[in-house]
């Protein structure tokens, strides 16, 4: 049941990454400064890697949060959202912001990215905390 509760939780934070990026993927491009065709799209859009190399770190992330979890003792949804929701804004969306300060990238990079990755790991914890 672990591994089953790992790739749903990363599934629907992968899904959640899809709605949120594509809400604000015209800000998003701009800050991060990805290159657009002349359609509008990125670039590199047609290629599988970022989508394969992402699903693979929520993999990962996925596996450790359920990991903590268990340490903690963390096993209801609503103490894996928000157990979820502390990894992605007190530990993730800092070090994002941090790298982004270094980088000299917009703080409105930090916010869609760091955004992302706190309510990604709100909606894994909640999926871990069913199981």
């Amino acid at each position: 049941m672990a591994i089953v509760s790992i790739l749903l939780a990363a599934l629907a934070s992968f899904a959640l990454g899809s709605v949120w990026y594509m809400s604000l993927a015209k800000p998003w491009m701009a800050a991060s400064g990805v290159p657009v065709g002349e359609d509008g799209k990125p670039v590199n859009g047609s290629s599988p890697t970022p989508y394969l190399v992402s699903f693979v770190a929520m993999l990962i992330i996925a596996a450790t949060m359920r990991y903590g979890f268990g340490l903690a003792g963390i096993a209801t949804p609503v103490g894996g959202l928000f157990g979820g929701l502390a990894v992605g804004a007190l530990f993730i969306a800092p070090w994002i912001t941090l790298n982004c300060g270094y980088a000299g990238r917009p703080w409105s990079l930090a916010v869609i990215d760091g955004g992302y990755a706190a309510l990604g790991c709100a909606a894994m914890g909640l999926v871990l905390g069913l199981f």
